[in-house]
């Protein structure tokens, strides 16, 4: 009796023993090993992205326009991070007779930009933000939206031709702009396009 009883508890151990083994091999099913050649290529094929990336960003042109009282106005090449400082340097520096007080030394550049340094006592012109020229519509880098002109008005971030025009008839047919987010009222100009000039323009 006890010799059966010894073989039931030894055969009742090996079933939970196998049990145990087939328990686990199934929770190891789906998860593959990763072999160390996988995880090396992956690495590399991130590094490759990012450089891409960074050399994506290193293939585009920054063309700027200086003009005013600098000693050698010109379009000169800018490089991604480059500021106004840096494009004046590039001109000659500035003359004796440059009004640096309305010049923003550490505002990046952007391709198609225009700087214009004024001279000390010039009343209109100066430091544009974005494709901004000297002109009578503007003042302090900021186009005025109560007297620019067509042109004027296209010079703006994302302004053409129809949107001038647009504003130009605005004006006509409302009155002057009394706040500069009242350029949303004209017809082809949503908050986008208005979230990109807001800084370049004024209503005085």
């Amino acid at each position: 009796m006890d010799r059966i009883l010894k073989n039931k508890t030894m055969m009742i151990a090996l079933a939970m023993a196998l049990g145990c083994v087939v328990i686990y091999f199934l929770m190891q099913t789906g998860h593959d090993p990763v072999e160390p050649d996988d995880i090396f290529a992956e690495a590399a094929l991130e590094g490759d992205i990012e450089k891409s990336e960074t050399n994506d960003l290193d293939d585009v042109v920054i063309k700027v326009d200086v003009k005013g009282a600098v000693e050698k106005p010109g379009i000169f090449t800018a490089q991604a991070g480059d500021r106004v400082i840096d494009m004046i340097s590039a001109a000659g520096n500035f003359t004796d007779k440059a009004d640096k007080d309305k010049v923003n030394f550490a505002q990046l550049v952007e391709d198609q930009m225009v700087i214009y340094v004024p001279e000390i006592g010039e009343e209109e012109g100066a430091l544009g933000q974005n494709n901004l020229a000297p002109s009578g519509g503007m003042n302090a880098g900021q186009v005025n939206l109560n007297t620019a002109t067509q042109e004027e008005l296209e010079t703006l971030t994302g302004i053409g031709p129809s949107k001038a025009t647009a504003i130009l008839e605005y004006r006509e047919s409302v009155g002057k702009f009394k706040q500069i987010d009242e350029l949303k009222k004209v017809t082809g100009i949503g908050d986008k396009t208005f979230e990109k000039l807001q800084d370049s323009i004024s209503v005085r």
